[in-house]
């Protein structure tokens, strides 16, 4: 049967022996590839986190004693401990989040999946437990990547004042966030992960000056006075301390007896502590520690006993970008990329390769990456900023203030916008165009092919006086969706006559297509066809400022029908709708689209289904519309 199986709660690990602990920790690295390997998910993080995680739960009571995982796709090992060891729908609607959530466990406290945010949930919930008189402690665990975010420093300067509140952060470095982190923090750590005397001749000089009587006694007291200097000698921490925090480390991250030794000696200060474990993403799955790129980070389903996938991946979104920004990097010496600790993901590594001085991965740190394009394009350059579309989120007064206020010339490049669906609400990249629609001299683009990607792409570099914006969603590109014709900043991508005659006036429906929605938008405008209306599909690539031969055309039609893949409240119908009503045209609208919610994880097509954004349903609400007219 095995130890993992006869876990049900954390006091079931806490019950075992010392012992039992490397069996324990072997068997739930085997639990995790196979499963993992058969639905997807993040592999990588959990492989290296199995020792520090079964430490935690042995030495904290949780759900008494908070645990808080930054960015939280390191829980799988948490989950698996609070008795949640079916991971057969991992990431599946009804099945197991990939993230920490409340709705699964007592044990569960940040949902949220945007990184260096835990120090702050900590720090909120210490100073709660302080107020009601609660003796309870908080564990933060964020890795050395999310620790580049400012806001987590942030956190630090508070949590230092925090001298009589039991809050343990556990700095899980592994030198990683998707790929090796970078900067000054990532240096310094490199030098404590590479300096492990002091611990060490800290145990033995307690040891021996102790076991001497009085006089050694007295010796180690005066001793330990000095322990800030001989810190900075034997391991230059003082980082940390300086900031009046507690330092206990660095320790093997994949040791449990010192990780208990010393998790347990920050629960017995009794104040802000941090402790430093060094731990190695993808440990004891060969396939994941090869892994130069990032450790298999994130996976889709693949063989477990080789790492390969199941089925190669299509030609999709990112690859497309990836290959079309270093055509314009080669002819273009003024355009540079920048991204926030995701060079792989959003498909900057072949730019990189190519112009590794025109280059700059800032960490998780979206503000500062925004700001700092702002600066380059004053001092001349044109930035390129290549983030996951829902990461846009953090840096928007940014964009706002430091960009467009300055009318300064950078590109924003949104990956993976839209529905995104498998990891849940934090995640799908559906805020964009709304959030974006009122920053003034903005202009956005969705592609809805790779024709249209690339020349957006070409098409927003040439801008210098205001921000730009290109957004596609994740996963495989389509075959490509031809203009029939174009009306200056229109493309009109079908045209359907109507089938049949309802004995009266036909009526006329203009349907708009919103990047990745074009295809459904065509779907759309055949069925109506049917019902015999005649029909106009329009797919602007260039949504934002809203052009003005589709105001246009609304005027020409008897009824609108938008299709957009964000947020319907704010996106793009609406200010079509909006922009036709300044011009007196008052055709009747219907938009379909994402409601204003957080999605629950699910795949993109249940979503799609789920919130009626099919042909069918498209097709439905037009007729119901058309009926009222």
């Amino acid at each position: 049967m095995g130890l993992l199986s006869d876990i049900r709660s954390p006091e079931d690990v806490r019950a075992m022996t010392p012992g039992q602990m490397p069996e324990l920790a072997e068997e739930i690295r085997r639990f995790l590839v196979e499963s993992v390997s058969r639905t997807g998910g993040h592999l990588g993080p959990n492989l290296g986190v199995v020792e520090l995680t079964i430490a935690m739960h042995r030495i904290f009571d949780s759900p008494r004693d908070a645990i808080v995982f930054d960015t939280g796709h390191q829980a799988y090992v948490h989950k698996l401990l609070t008795g949640r060891q079916d991971f057969s729908e991992l990431r599946k609607r009804g099945g197991m989040s990939g993230y920490p959530s409340r709705a699964e466990s007592p044990h569960d406290v940040v949902e949220n999946s945007h990184a260096s945010t835990a120090l702050s949930w900590a720090d909120g919930i210490a100073k709660a437990n302080q107020v009601r008189g609660k003796d309870d402690h908080v564990v933060a665990v964020i890795g050395d990547g999310a620790l580049t975010g400012g806001m987590a420093w942030e956190a630090l300067n508070n949590i230092a004042e925090s001298r009589d509140r039991k809050l343990v952060v556990v700095v899980n470095d592994n030198g990683r966030s998707y790929s090796p982190t970078i900067g000054g923090l990532a240096n310094h750590l490199d030098t404590l992960r590479t300096t492990s005397g002091y611990e060490a001749f800290l145990s033995w000089g307690t040891r021996a000056l102790h076991r001497s009587g009085p006089p050694g006694r007295f010796a180690w007291r005066w001793l330990h006075g000095l322990k800030k200097g001989l810190k900075d000698v034997v391991a230059p921490q003082g980082l940390f301390e300086d900031l009046g925090i507690k330092y206990i480390g660095p320790v093997d991250g994949h040791d449990t007896e010192a990780l208990e030794r010393a998790l347990g000696r920050a629960k017995a200060y009794g104040r802000p502590v941090i402790v430093h474990a060094i731990t190695e993403k993808g440990r004891g799955y060969k396939p994941a520690e090869e892994d130069i790129a990032d450790r298999f980070h994130a996976v889709g389903v693949i063989h477990p006993e080789t790492g390969l996938p199941v089925a190669p991946s299509r030609f999709g979104w990112t690859k497309i970008f990836a290959d079309e920004i270093v055509q314009i990097g080669r002819r273009r010496p003024d355009v540079v990329a920048i991204t926030a600790a995701m060079l792989h993901p959003v498909g900057l590594a072949p730019f990189q390769e190519q112009f590794p001085e025109r280059t700059f991965d800032v960490g998780i740190a979206e503000q500062h990456a925004v700001t700092s394009a702002a600066g380059m394009a004053f001092a001349g350059l044109h930035p390129v900023v290549a983030v996951y579309a829902t990461f846009l989120n953090r840096a928007f007064d940014q964009v706002l203030m430091d960009v467009a206020l300055h009318k300064a010339g950078v590109t924003f490049v949104l990956d993976r916008a839209g529905i995104t669906g498998d990891d849940g609400a934090s995640h799908n990249g559906m805020w964009d165009m709304a959030m974006l629609r009122i920053v003034p001299g903005l202009r956005l683009a969705a592609p809805r092919d790779e024709t249209t990607l690339r020349a957006a792409l070409r098409a927003a570099v040439d801008v210098d006086d205001a921000p730009t914006v290109v957004r596609y969603p994740k996963g495989a590109v389509g075959d490509d969706i031809p203009a029939v014709e174009e009306l200056d900043g229109v493309d009109v991508v079908g045209r359907f006559s109507p089938a049949g005659s309802s004995g009266g006036a036909t009526r006329r429906v203009l349907v708009v297509g919103v990047g990745s929605m074009a295809g459904c938008a065509m779907d759309t405008g055949a069925a109506l066809a049917a019902h015999g209306v005649e029909i106009t599909v329009a797919a602007p690539t260039w949504v934002l400022p809203v052009p003005e031969n589709l105001v246009k055309l609304c005027g020409e039609h008897d009824l609108v029908v938008t299709l957009e893949d964000g947020v319907v409240d704010g996106g793009v119908g609406d200010m079509l709708a909006q922009r036709a009503g300044e011009q007196g045209i008052g055709t009747p609208q219907v938009h379909v689209g994402l409601p204003v919610a957080f999605l629950d994880h699910a795949s993109r097509d249940h979503i799609v289904k789920a919130q009626r954004m099919t042909a069918a349903d498209a097709t439905r609400d037009a007729l119901a519309a058309l009926a009222l007219l």
